[in-house]
């Protein structure tokens, strides 16, 4: 029961970070795992953990280590900076051709163009990964830290987030915390997520943005949002996966991945919960907290 999945380093005593070599621990206490990603005698009592998931989270949780030849930022020979211009209104969106400022003023509350335009989201919620839109650029380094300095910039990507919250249901009622709730429309906008799962994947990127972009302490509460819908209100039962195997491991603060993960409480049959070992949810049942740490 001291395994976990290797991908995860939520219950390593080592953190997540920039250093690739990190999560050595995790490796060593997986080394009898079978291709499932768990050990032999845990089979029983566990279904199949998204083990994609896992790996790509735990990839952005540590900054995109690189691998094999992948060029640096430093190697690059050219940084336009496309992302942090699209958000300074100096730069259009491609294909749609669309500046921030035209796009937060005449998309919101559009919900029919935000469902049917697919190209928008990669210029809204930057990565430093591909997304679908290969007319999008993808965010480096350099540009994040420029982006991070840049109070327009920064303004602007929140005013995004509210108008994606705002198509989802669901709006930001303190901007200093992140703190959310359901929207007066929630039930109408509730039923577009269920029938459409693509937004499942625009949620995991906007997640992902807020953490690169200086905005991660925004992410746990929108998770925690989602677990209670799921877990506790047992709404929107089309997105409780990704919000278990994607929307939880986005979040950078390992202290608040623990304290989300609480909500495995809520969750049945409690015997298939796969994503944090059992001496943690036994734990849980005797304390009614979260305080692991291994034995020094």
């Amino acid at each position: 029961d001291d395994d976990v999945c290797e991908y995860d380093s939520t219950w390593d005593t080592e953190s997540d970070g920039d250093d690739p070599t990190e999560g050595s621990q995790s490796r060593r206490s997986c080394q009898d795992k079978n291709r499932s990603g768990w050990s032999l005698n845990e089979q029983w009592h566990h279904t199949s953990r998204n083990m994609r998931a896992a790996k790509d989270m735990q990839n952005y949780r540590r900054g995109y280590p690189p691998v094999g030849q992948n060029l640096t930022d430093d190697e690059c020979s050219e940084d336009k900076m496309n992302n942090l211009q699209f958000y300074l209104n100096k730069y259009p969106s491609a294909p749609d051709d669309v500046y921030i400022e035209s796009f937060l003023k005449e998309w919101k509350n559009d919900y029919k163009r935000l469902e049917r335009v697919h190209s928008y989201i990669q210029w809204l919620f930057p990565l430093r990964e591909p997304g679908v839109n290969y007319m999008a650029s993808e965010l480096t380094k350099k540009e994040i830290e420029a982006f991070k300095n840049n109070e327009d910039a920064k303004k602007r990507l929140v005013e995004s987030y509210e108008l994606m919250l705002g198509f989802y249901g669901i709006r930001l009622v303190n901007k200093a915390t992140g703190e959310v709730k359901r929207a007066d429309n929630w039930k109408e906008r509730f039923g577009n997520l269920e029938r459409n799962m693509h937004n499942n994947l625009r949620i995991t990127r906007i997640l992902k943005s807020l953490g690169e972009l200086g905005f991660r302490h925004y992410q746990a509460p929108l998770v925690r949002f989602f677990l209670e819908e799921t877990l506790v209100r047992k709404t929107l039962g089309s997105v409780k996966r990704s919000v278990l195997d994607y929307f939880l491991f986005a979040v950078l603060d390992k202290g608040q991945r623990q304290e989300l993960l609480r909500f495995y409480h809520h969750f049945e049959p409690k015997d298939k919960f796969v994503w944090c070992p059992r001496k943690i949810q036994k734990q849980f049942k005797r304390t009614g907290t979260f305080s692991w740490q291994k034995p020094q």
